[in-house]
């Protein structure tokens, strides 16, 4: 019986999307997002149960996305699935709109920036979780998933414009 889905699930479906690569390795992938090969593995199994991941029909070839599927997941599922409210003060990682590629298009407000908590940040904000614990090292390492998971962030817990123009850039980079 598998699990539900867990934040660490769509994690690893937006590294798997945002790479390109139609083939690699758990190792490689649990290498890139600070995981286990077995968190790895795990989360791409309950990622194919829930139809974010497609397998592959070439033999020997690790399952890709279901661009679809996970963009209908995040535009209507993940506020609710995941959702995240800021919280304290902290030092950190820009994310949702105060991170690139938002931070460019929505006018700054008088509200302090969305941080995940990091001791190698270098912004004040009020803290915002990321999917998944290990989200800032590997988004410093990868600037294309930094981005969809800033956007991600956007829509789980931005205001209506946020999370619309945030839908928007996400799915032209996952096209």
């Amino acid at each position: 019986m598998l699990m539900p889905l867990k934040p660490l699930d769509l994690f690893v479906c937006l590294k798997i999307a945002t790479s390109r690569a139609d083939s690699w390795t758990y190792e490689q992938l649990a290498d890139s997002l600070g995981l286990s090969a077995s968190e790895s593995n795990a989360a791409v199994k309950r990622s194919l149960a829930a139809g974010l991941l497609v397998p592959s029909t070439v033999p020997d070839r690790k399952p890709g996305p279901n661009t679809q599927g996970l963009l209908e997941f995040i535009e209507h599922g993940v506020r609710y699935a995941f959702f995240e409210s800021p919280g304290a003060t902290r030092r950190g990682m820009p994310t949702a709109h105060s991170a690139p590629p938002l931070k460019a298009r929505i006018p700054p407000s008088a509200s302090p920036p969305l941080v995940w908590a990091d001791p190698e940040g270098d912004t004040r904000g009020q803290e915002f979780r990321p999917l998944y614990k290990t989200a800032p090292a590997a988004a410093r390492r990868d600037t294309a998933l930094y981005e969809v998971l800033a956007l991600v962030d956007a829509i789980r817990g931005g205001r209506s414009r946020e999370r619309q123009l945030g839908f928007e850039l996400l799915a032209e980079r996952l096209m």
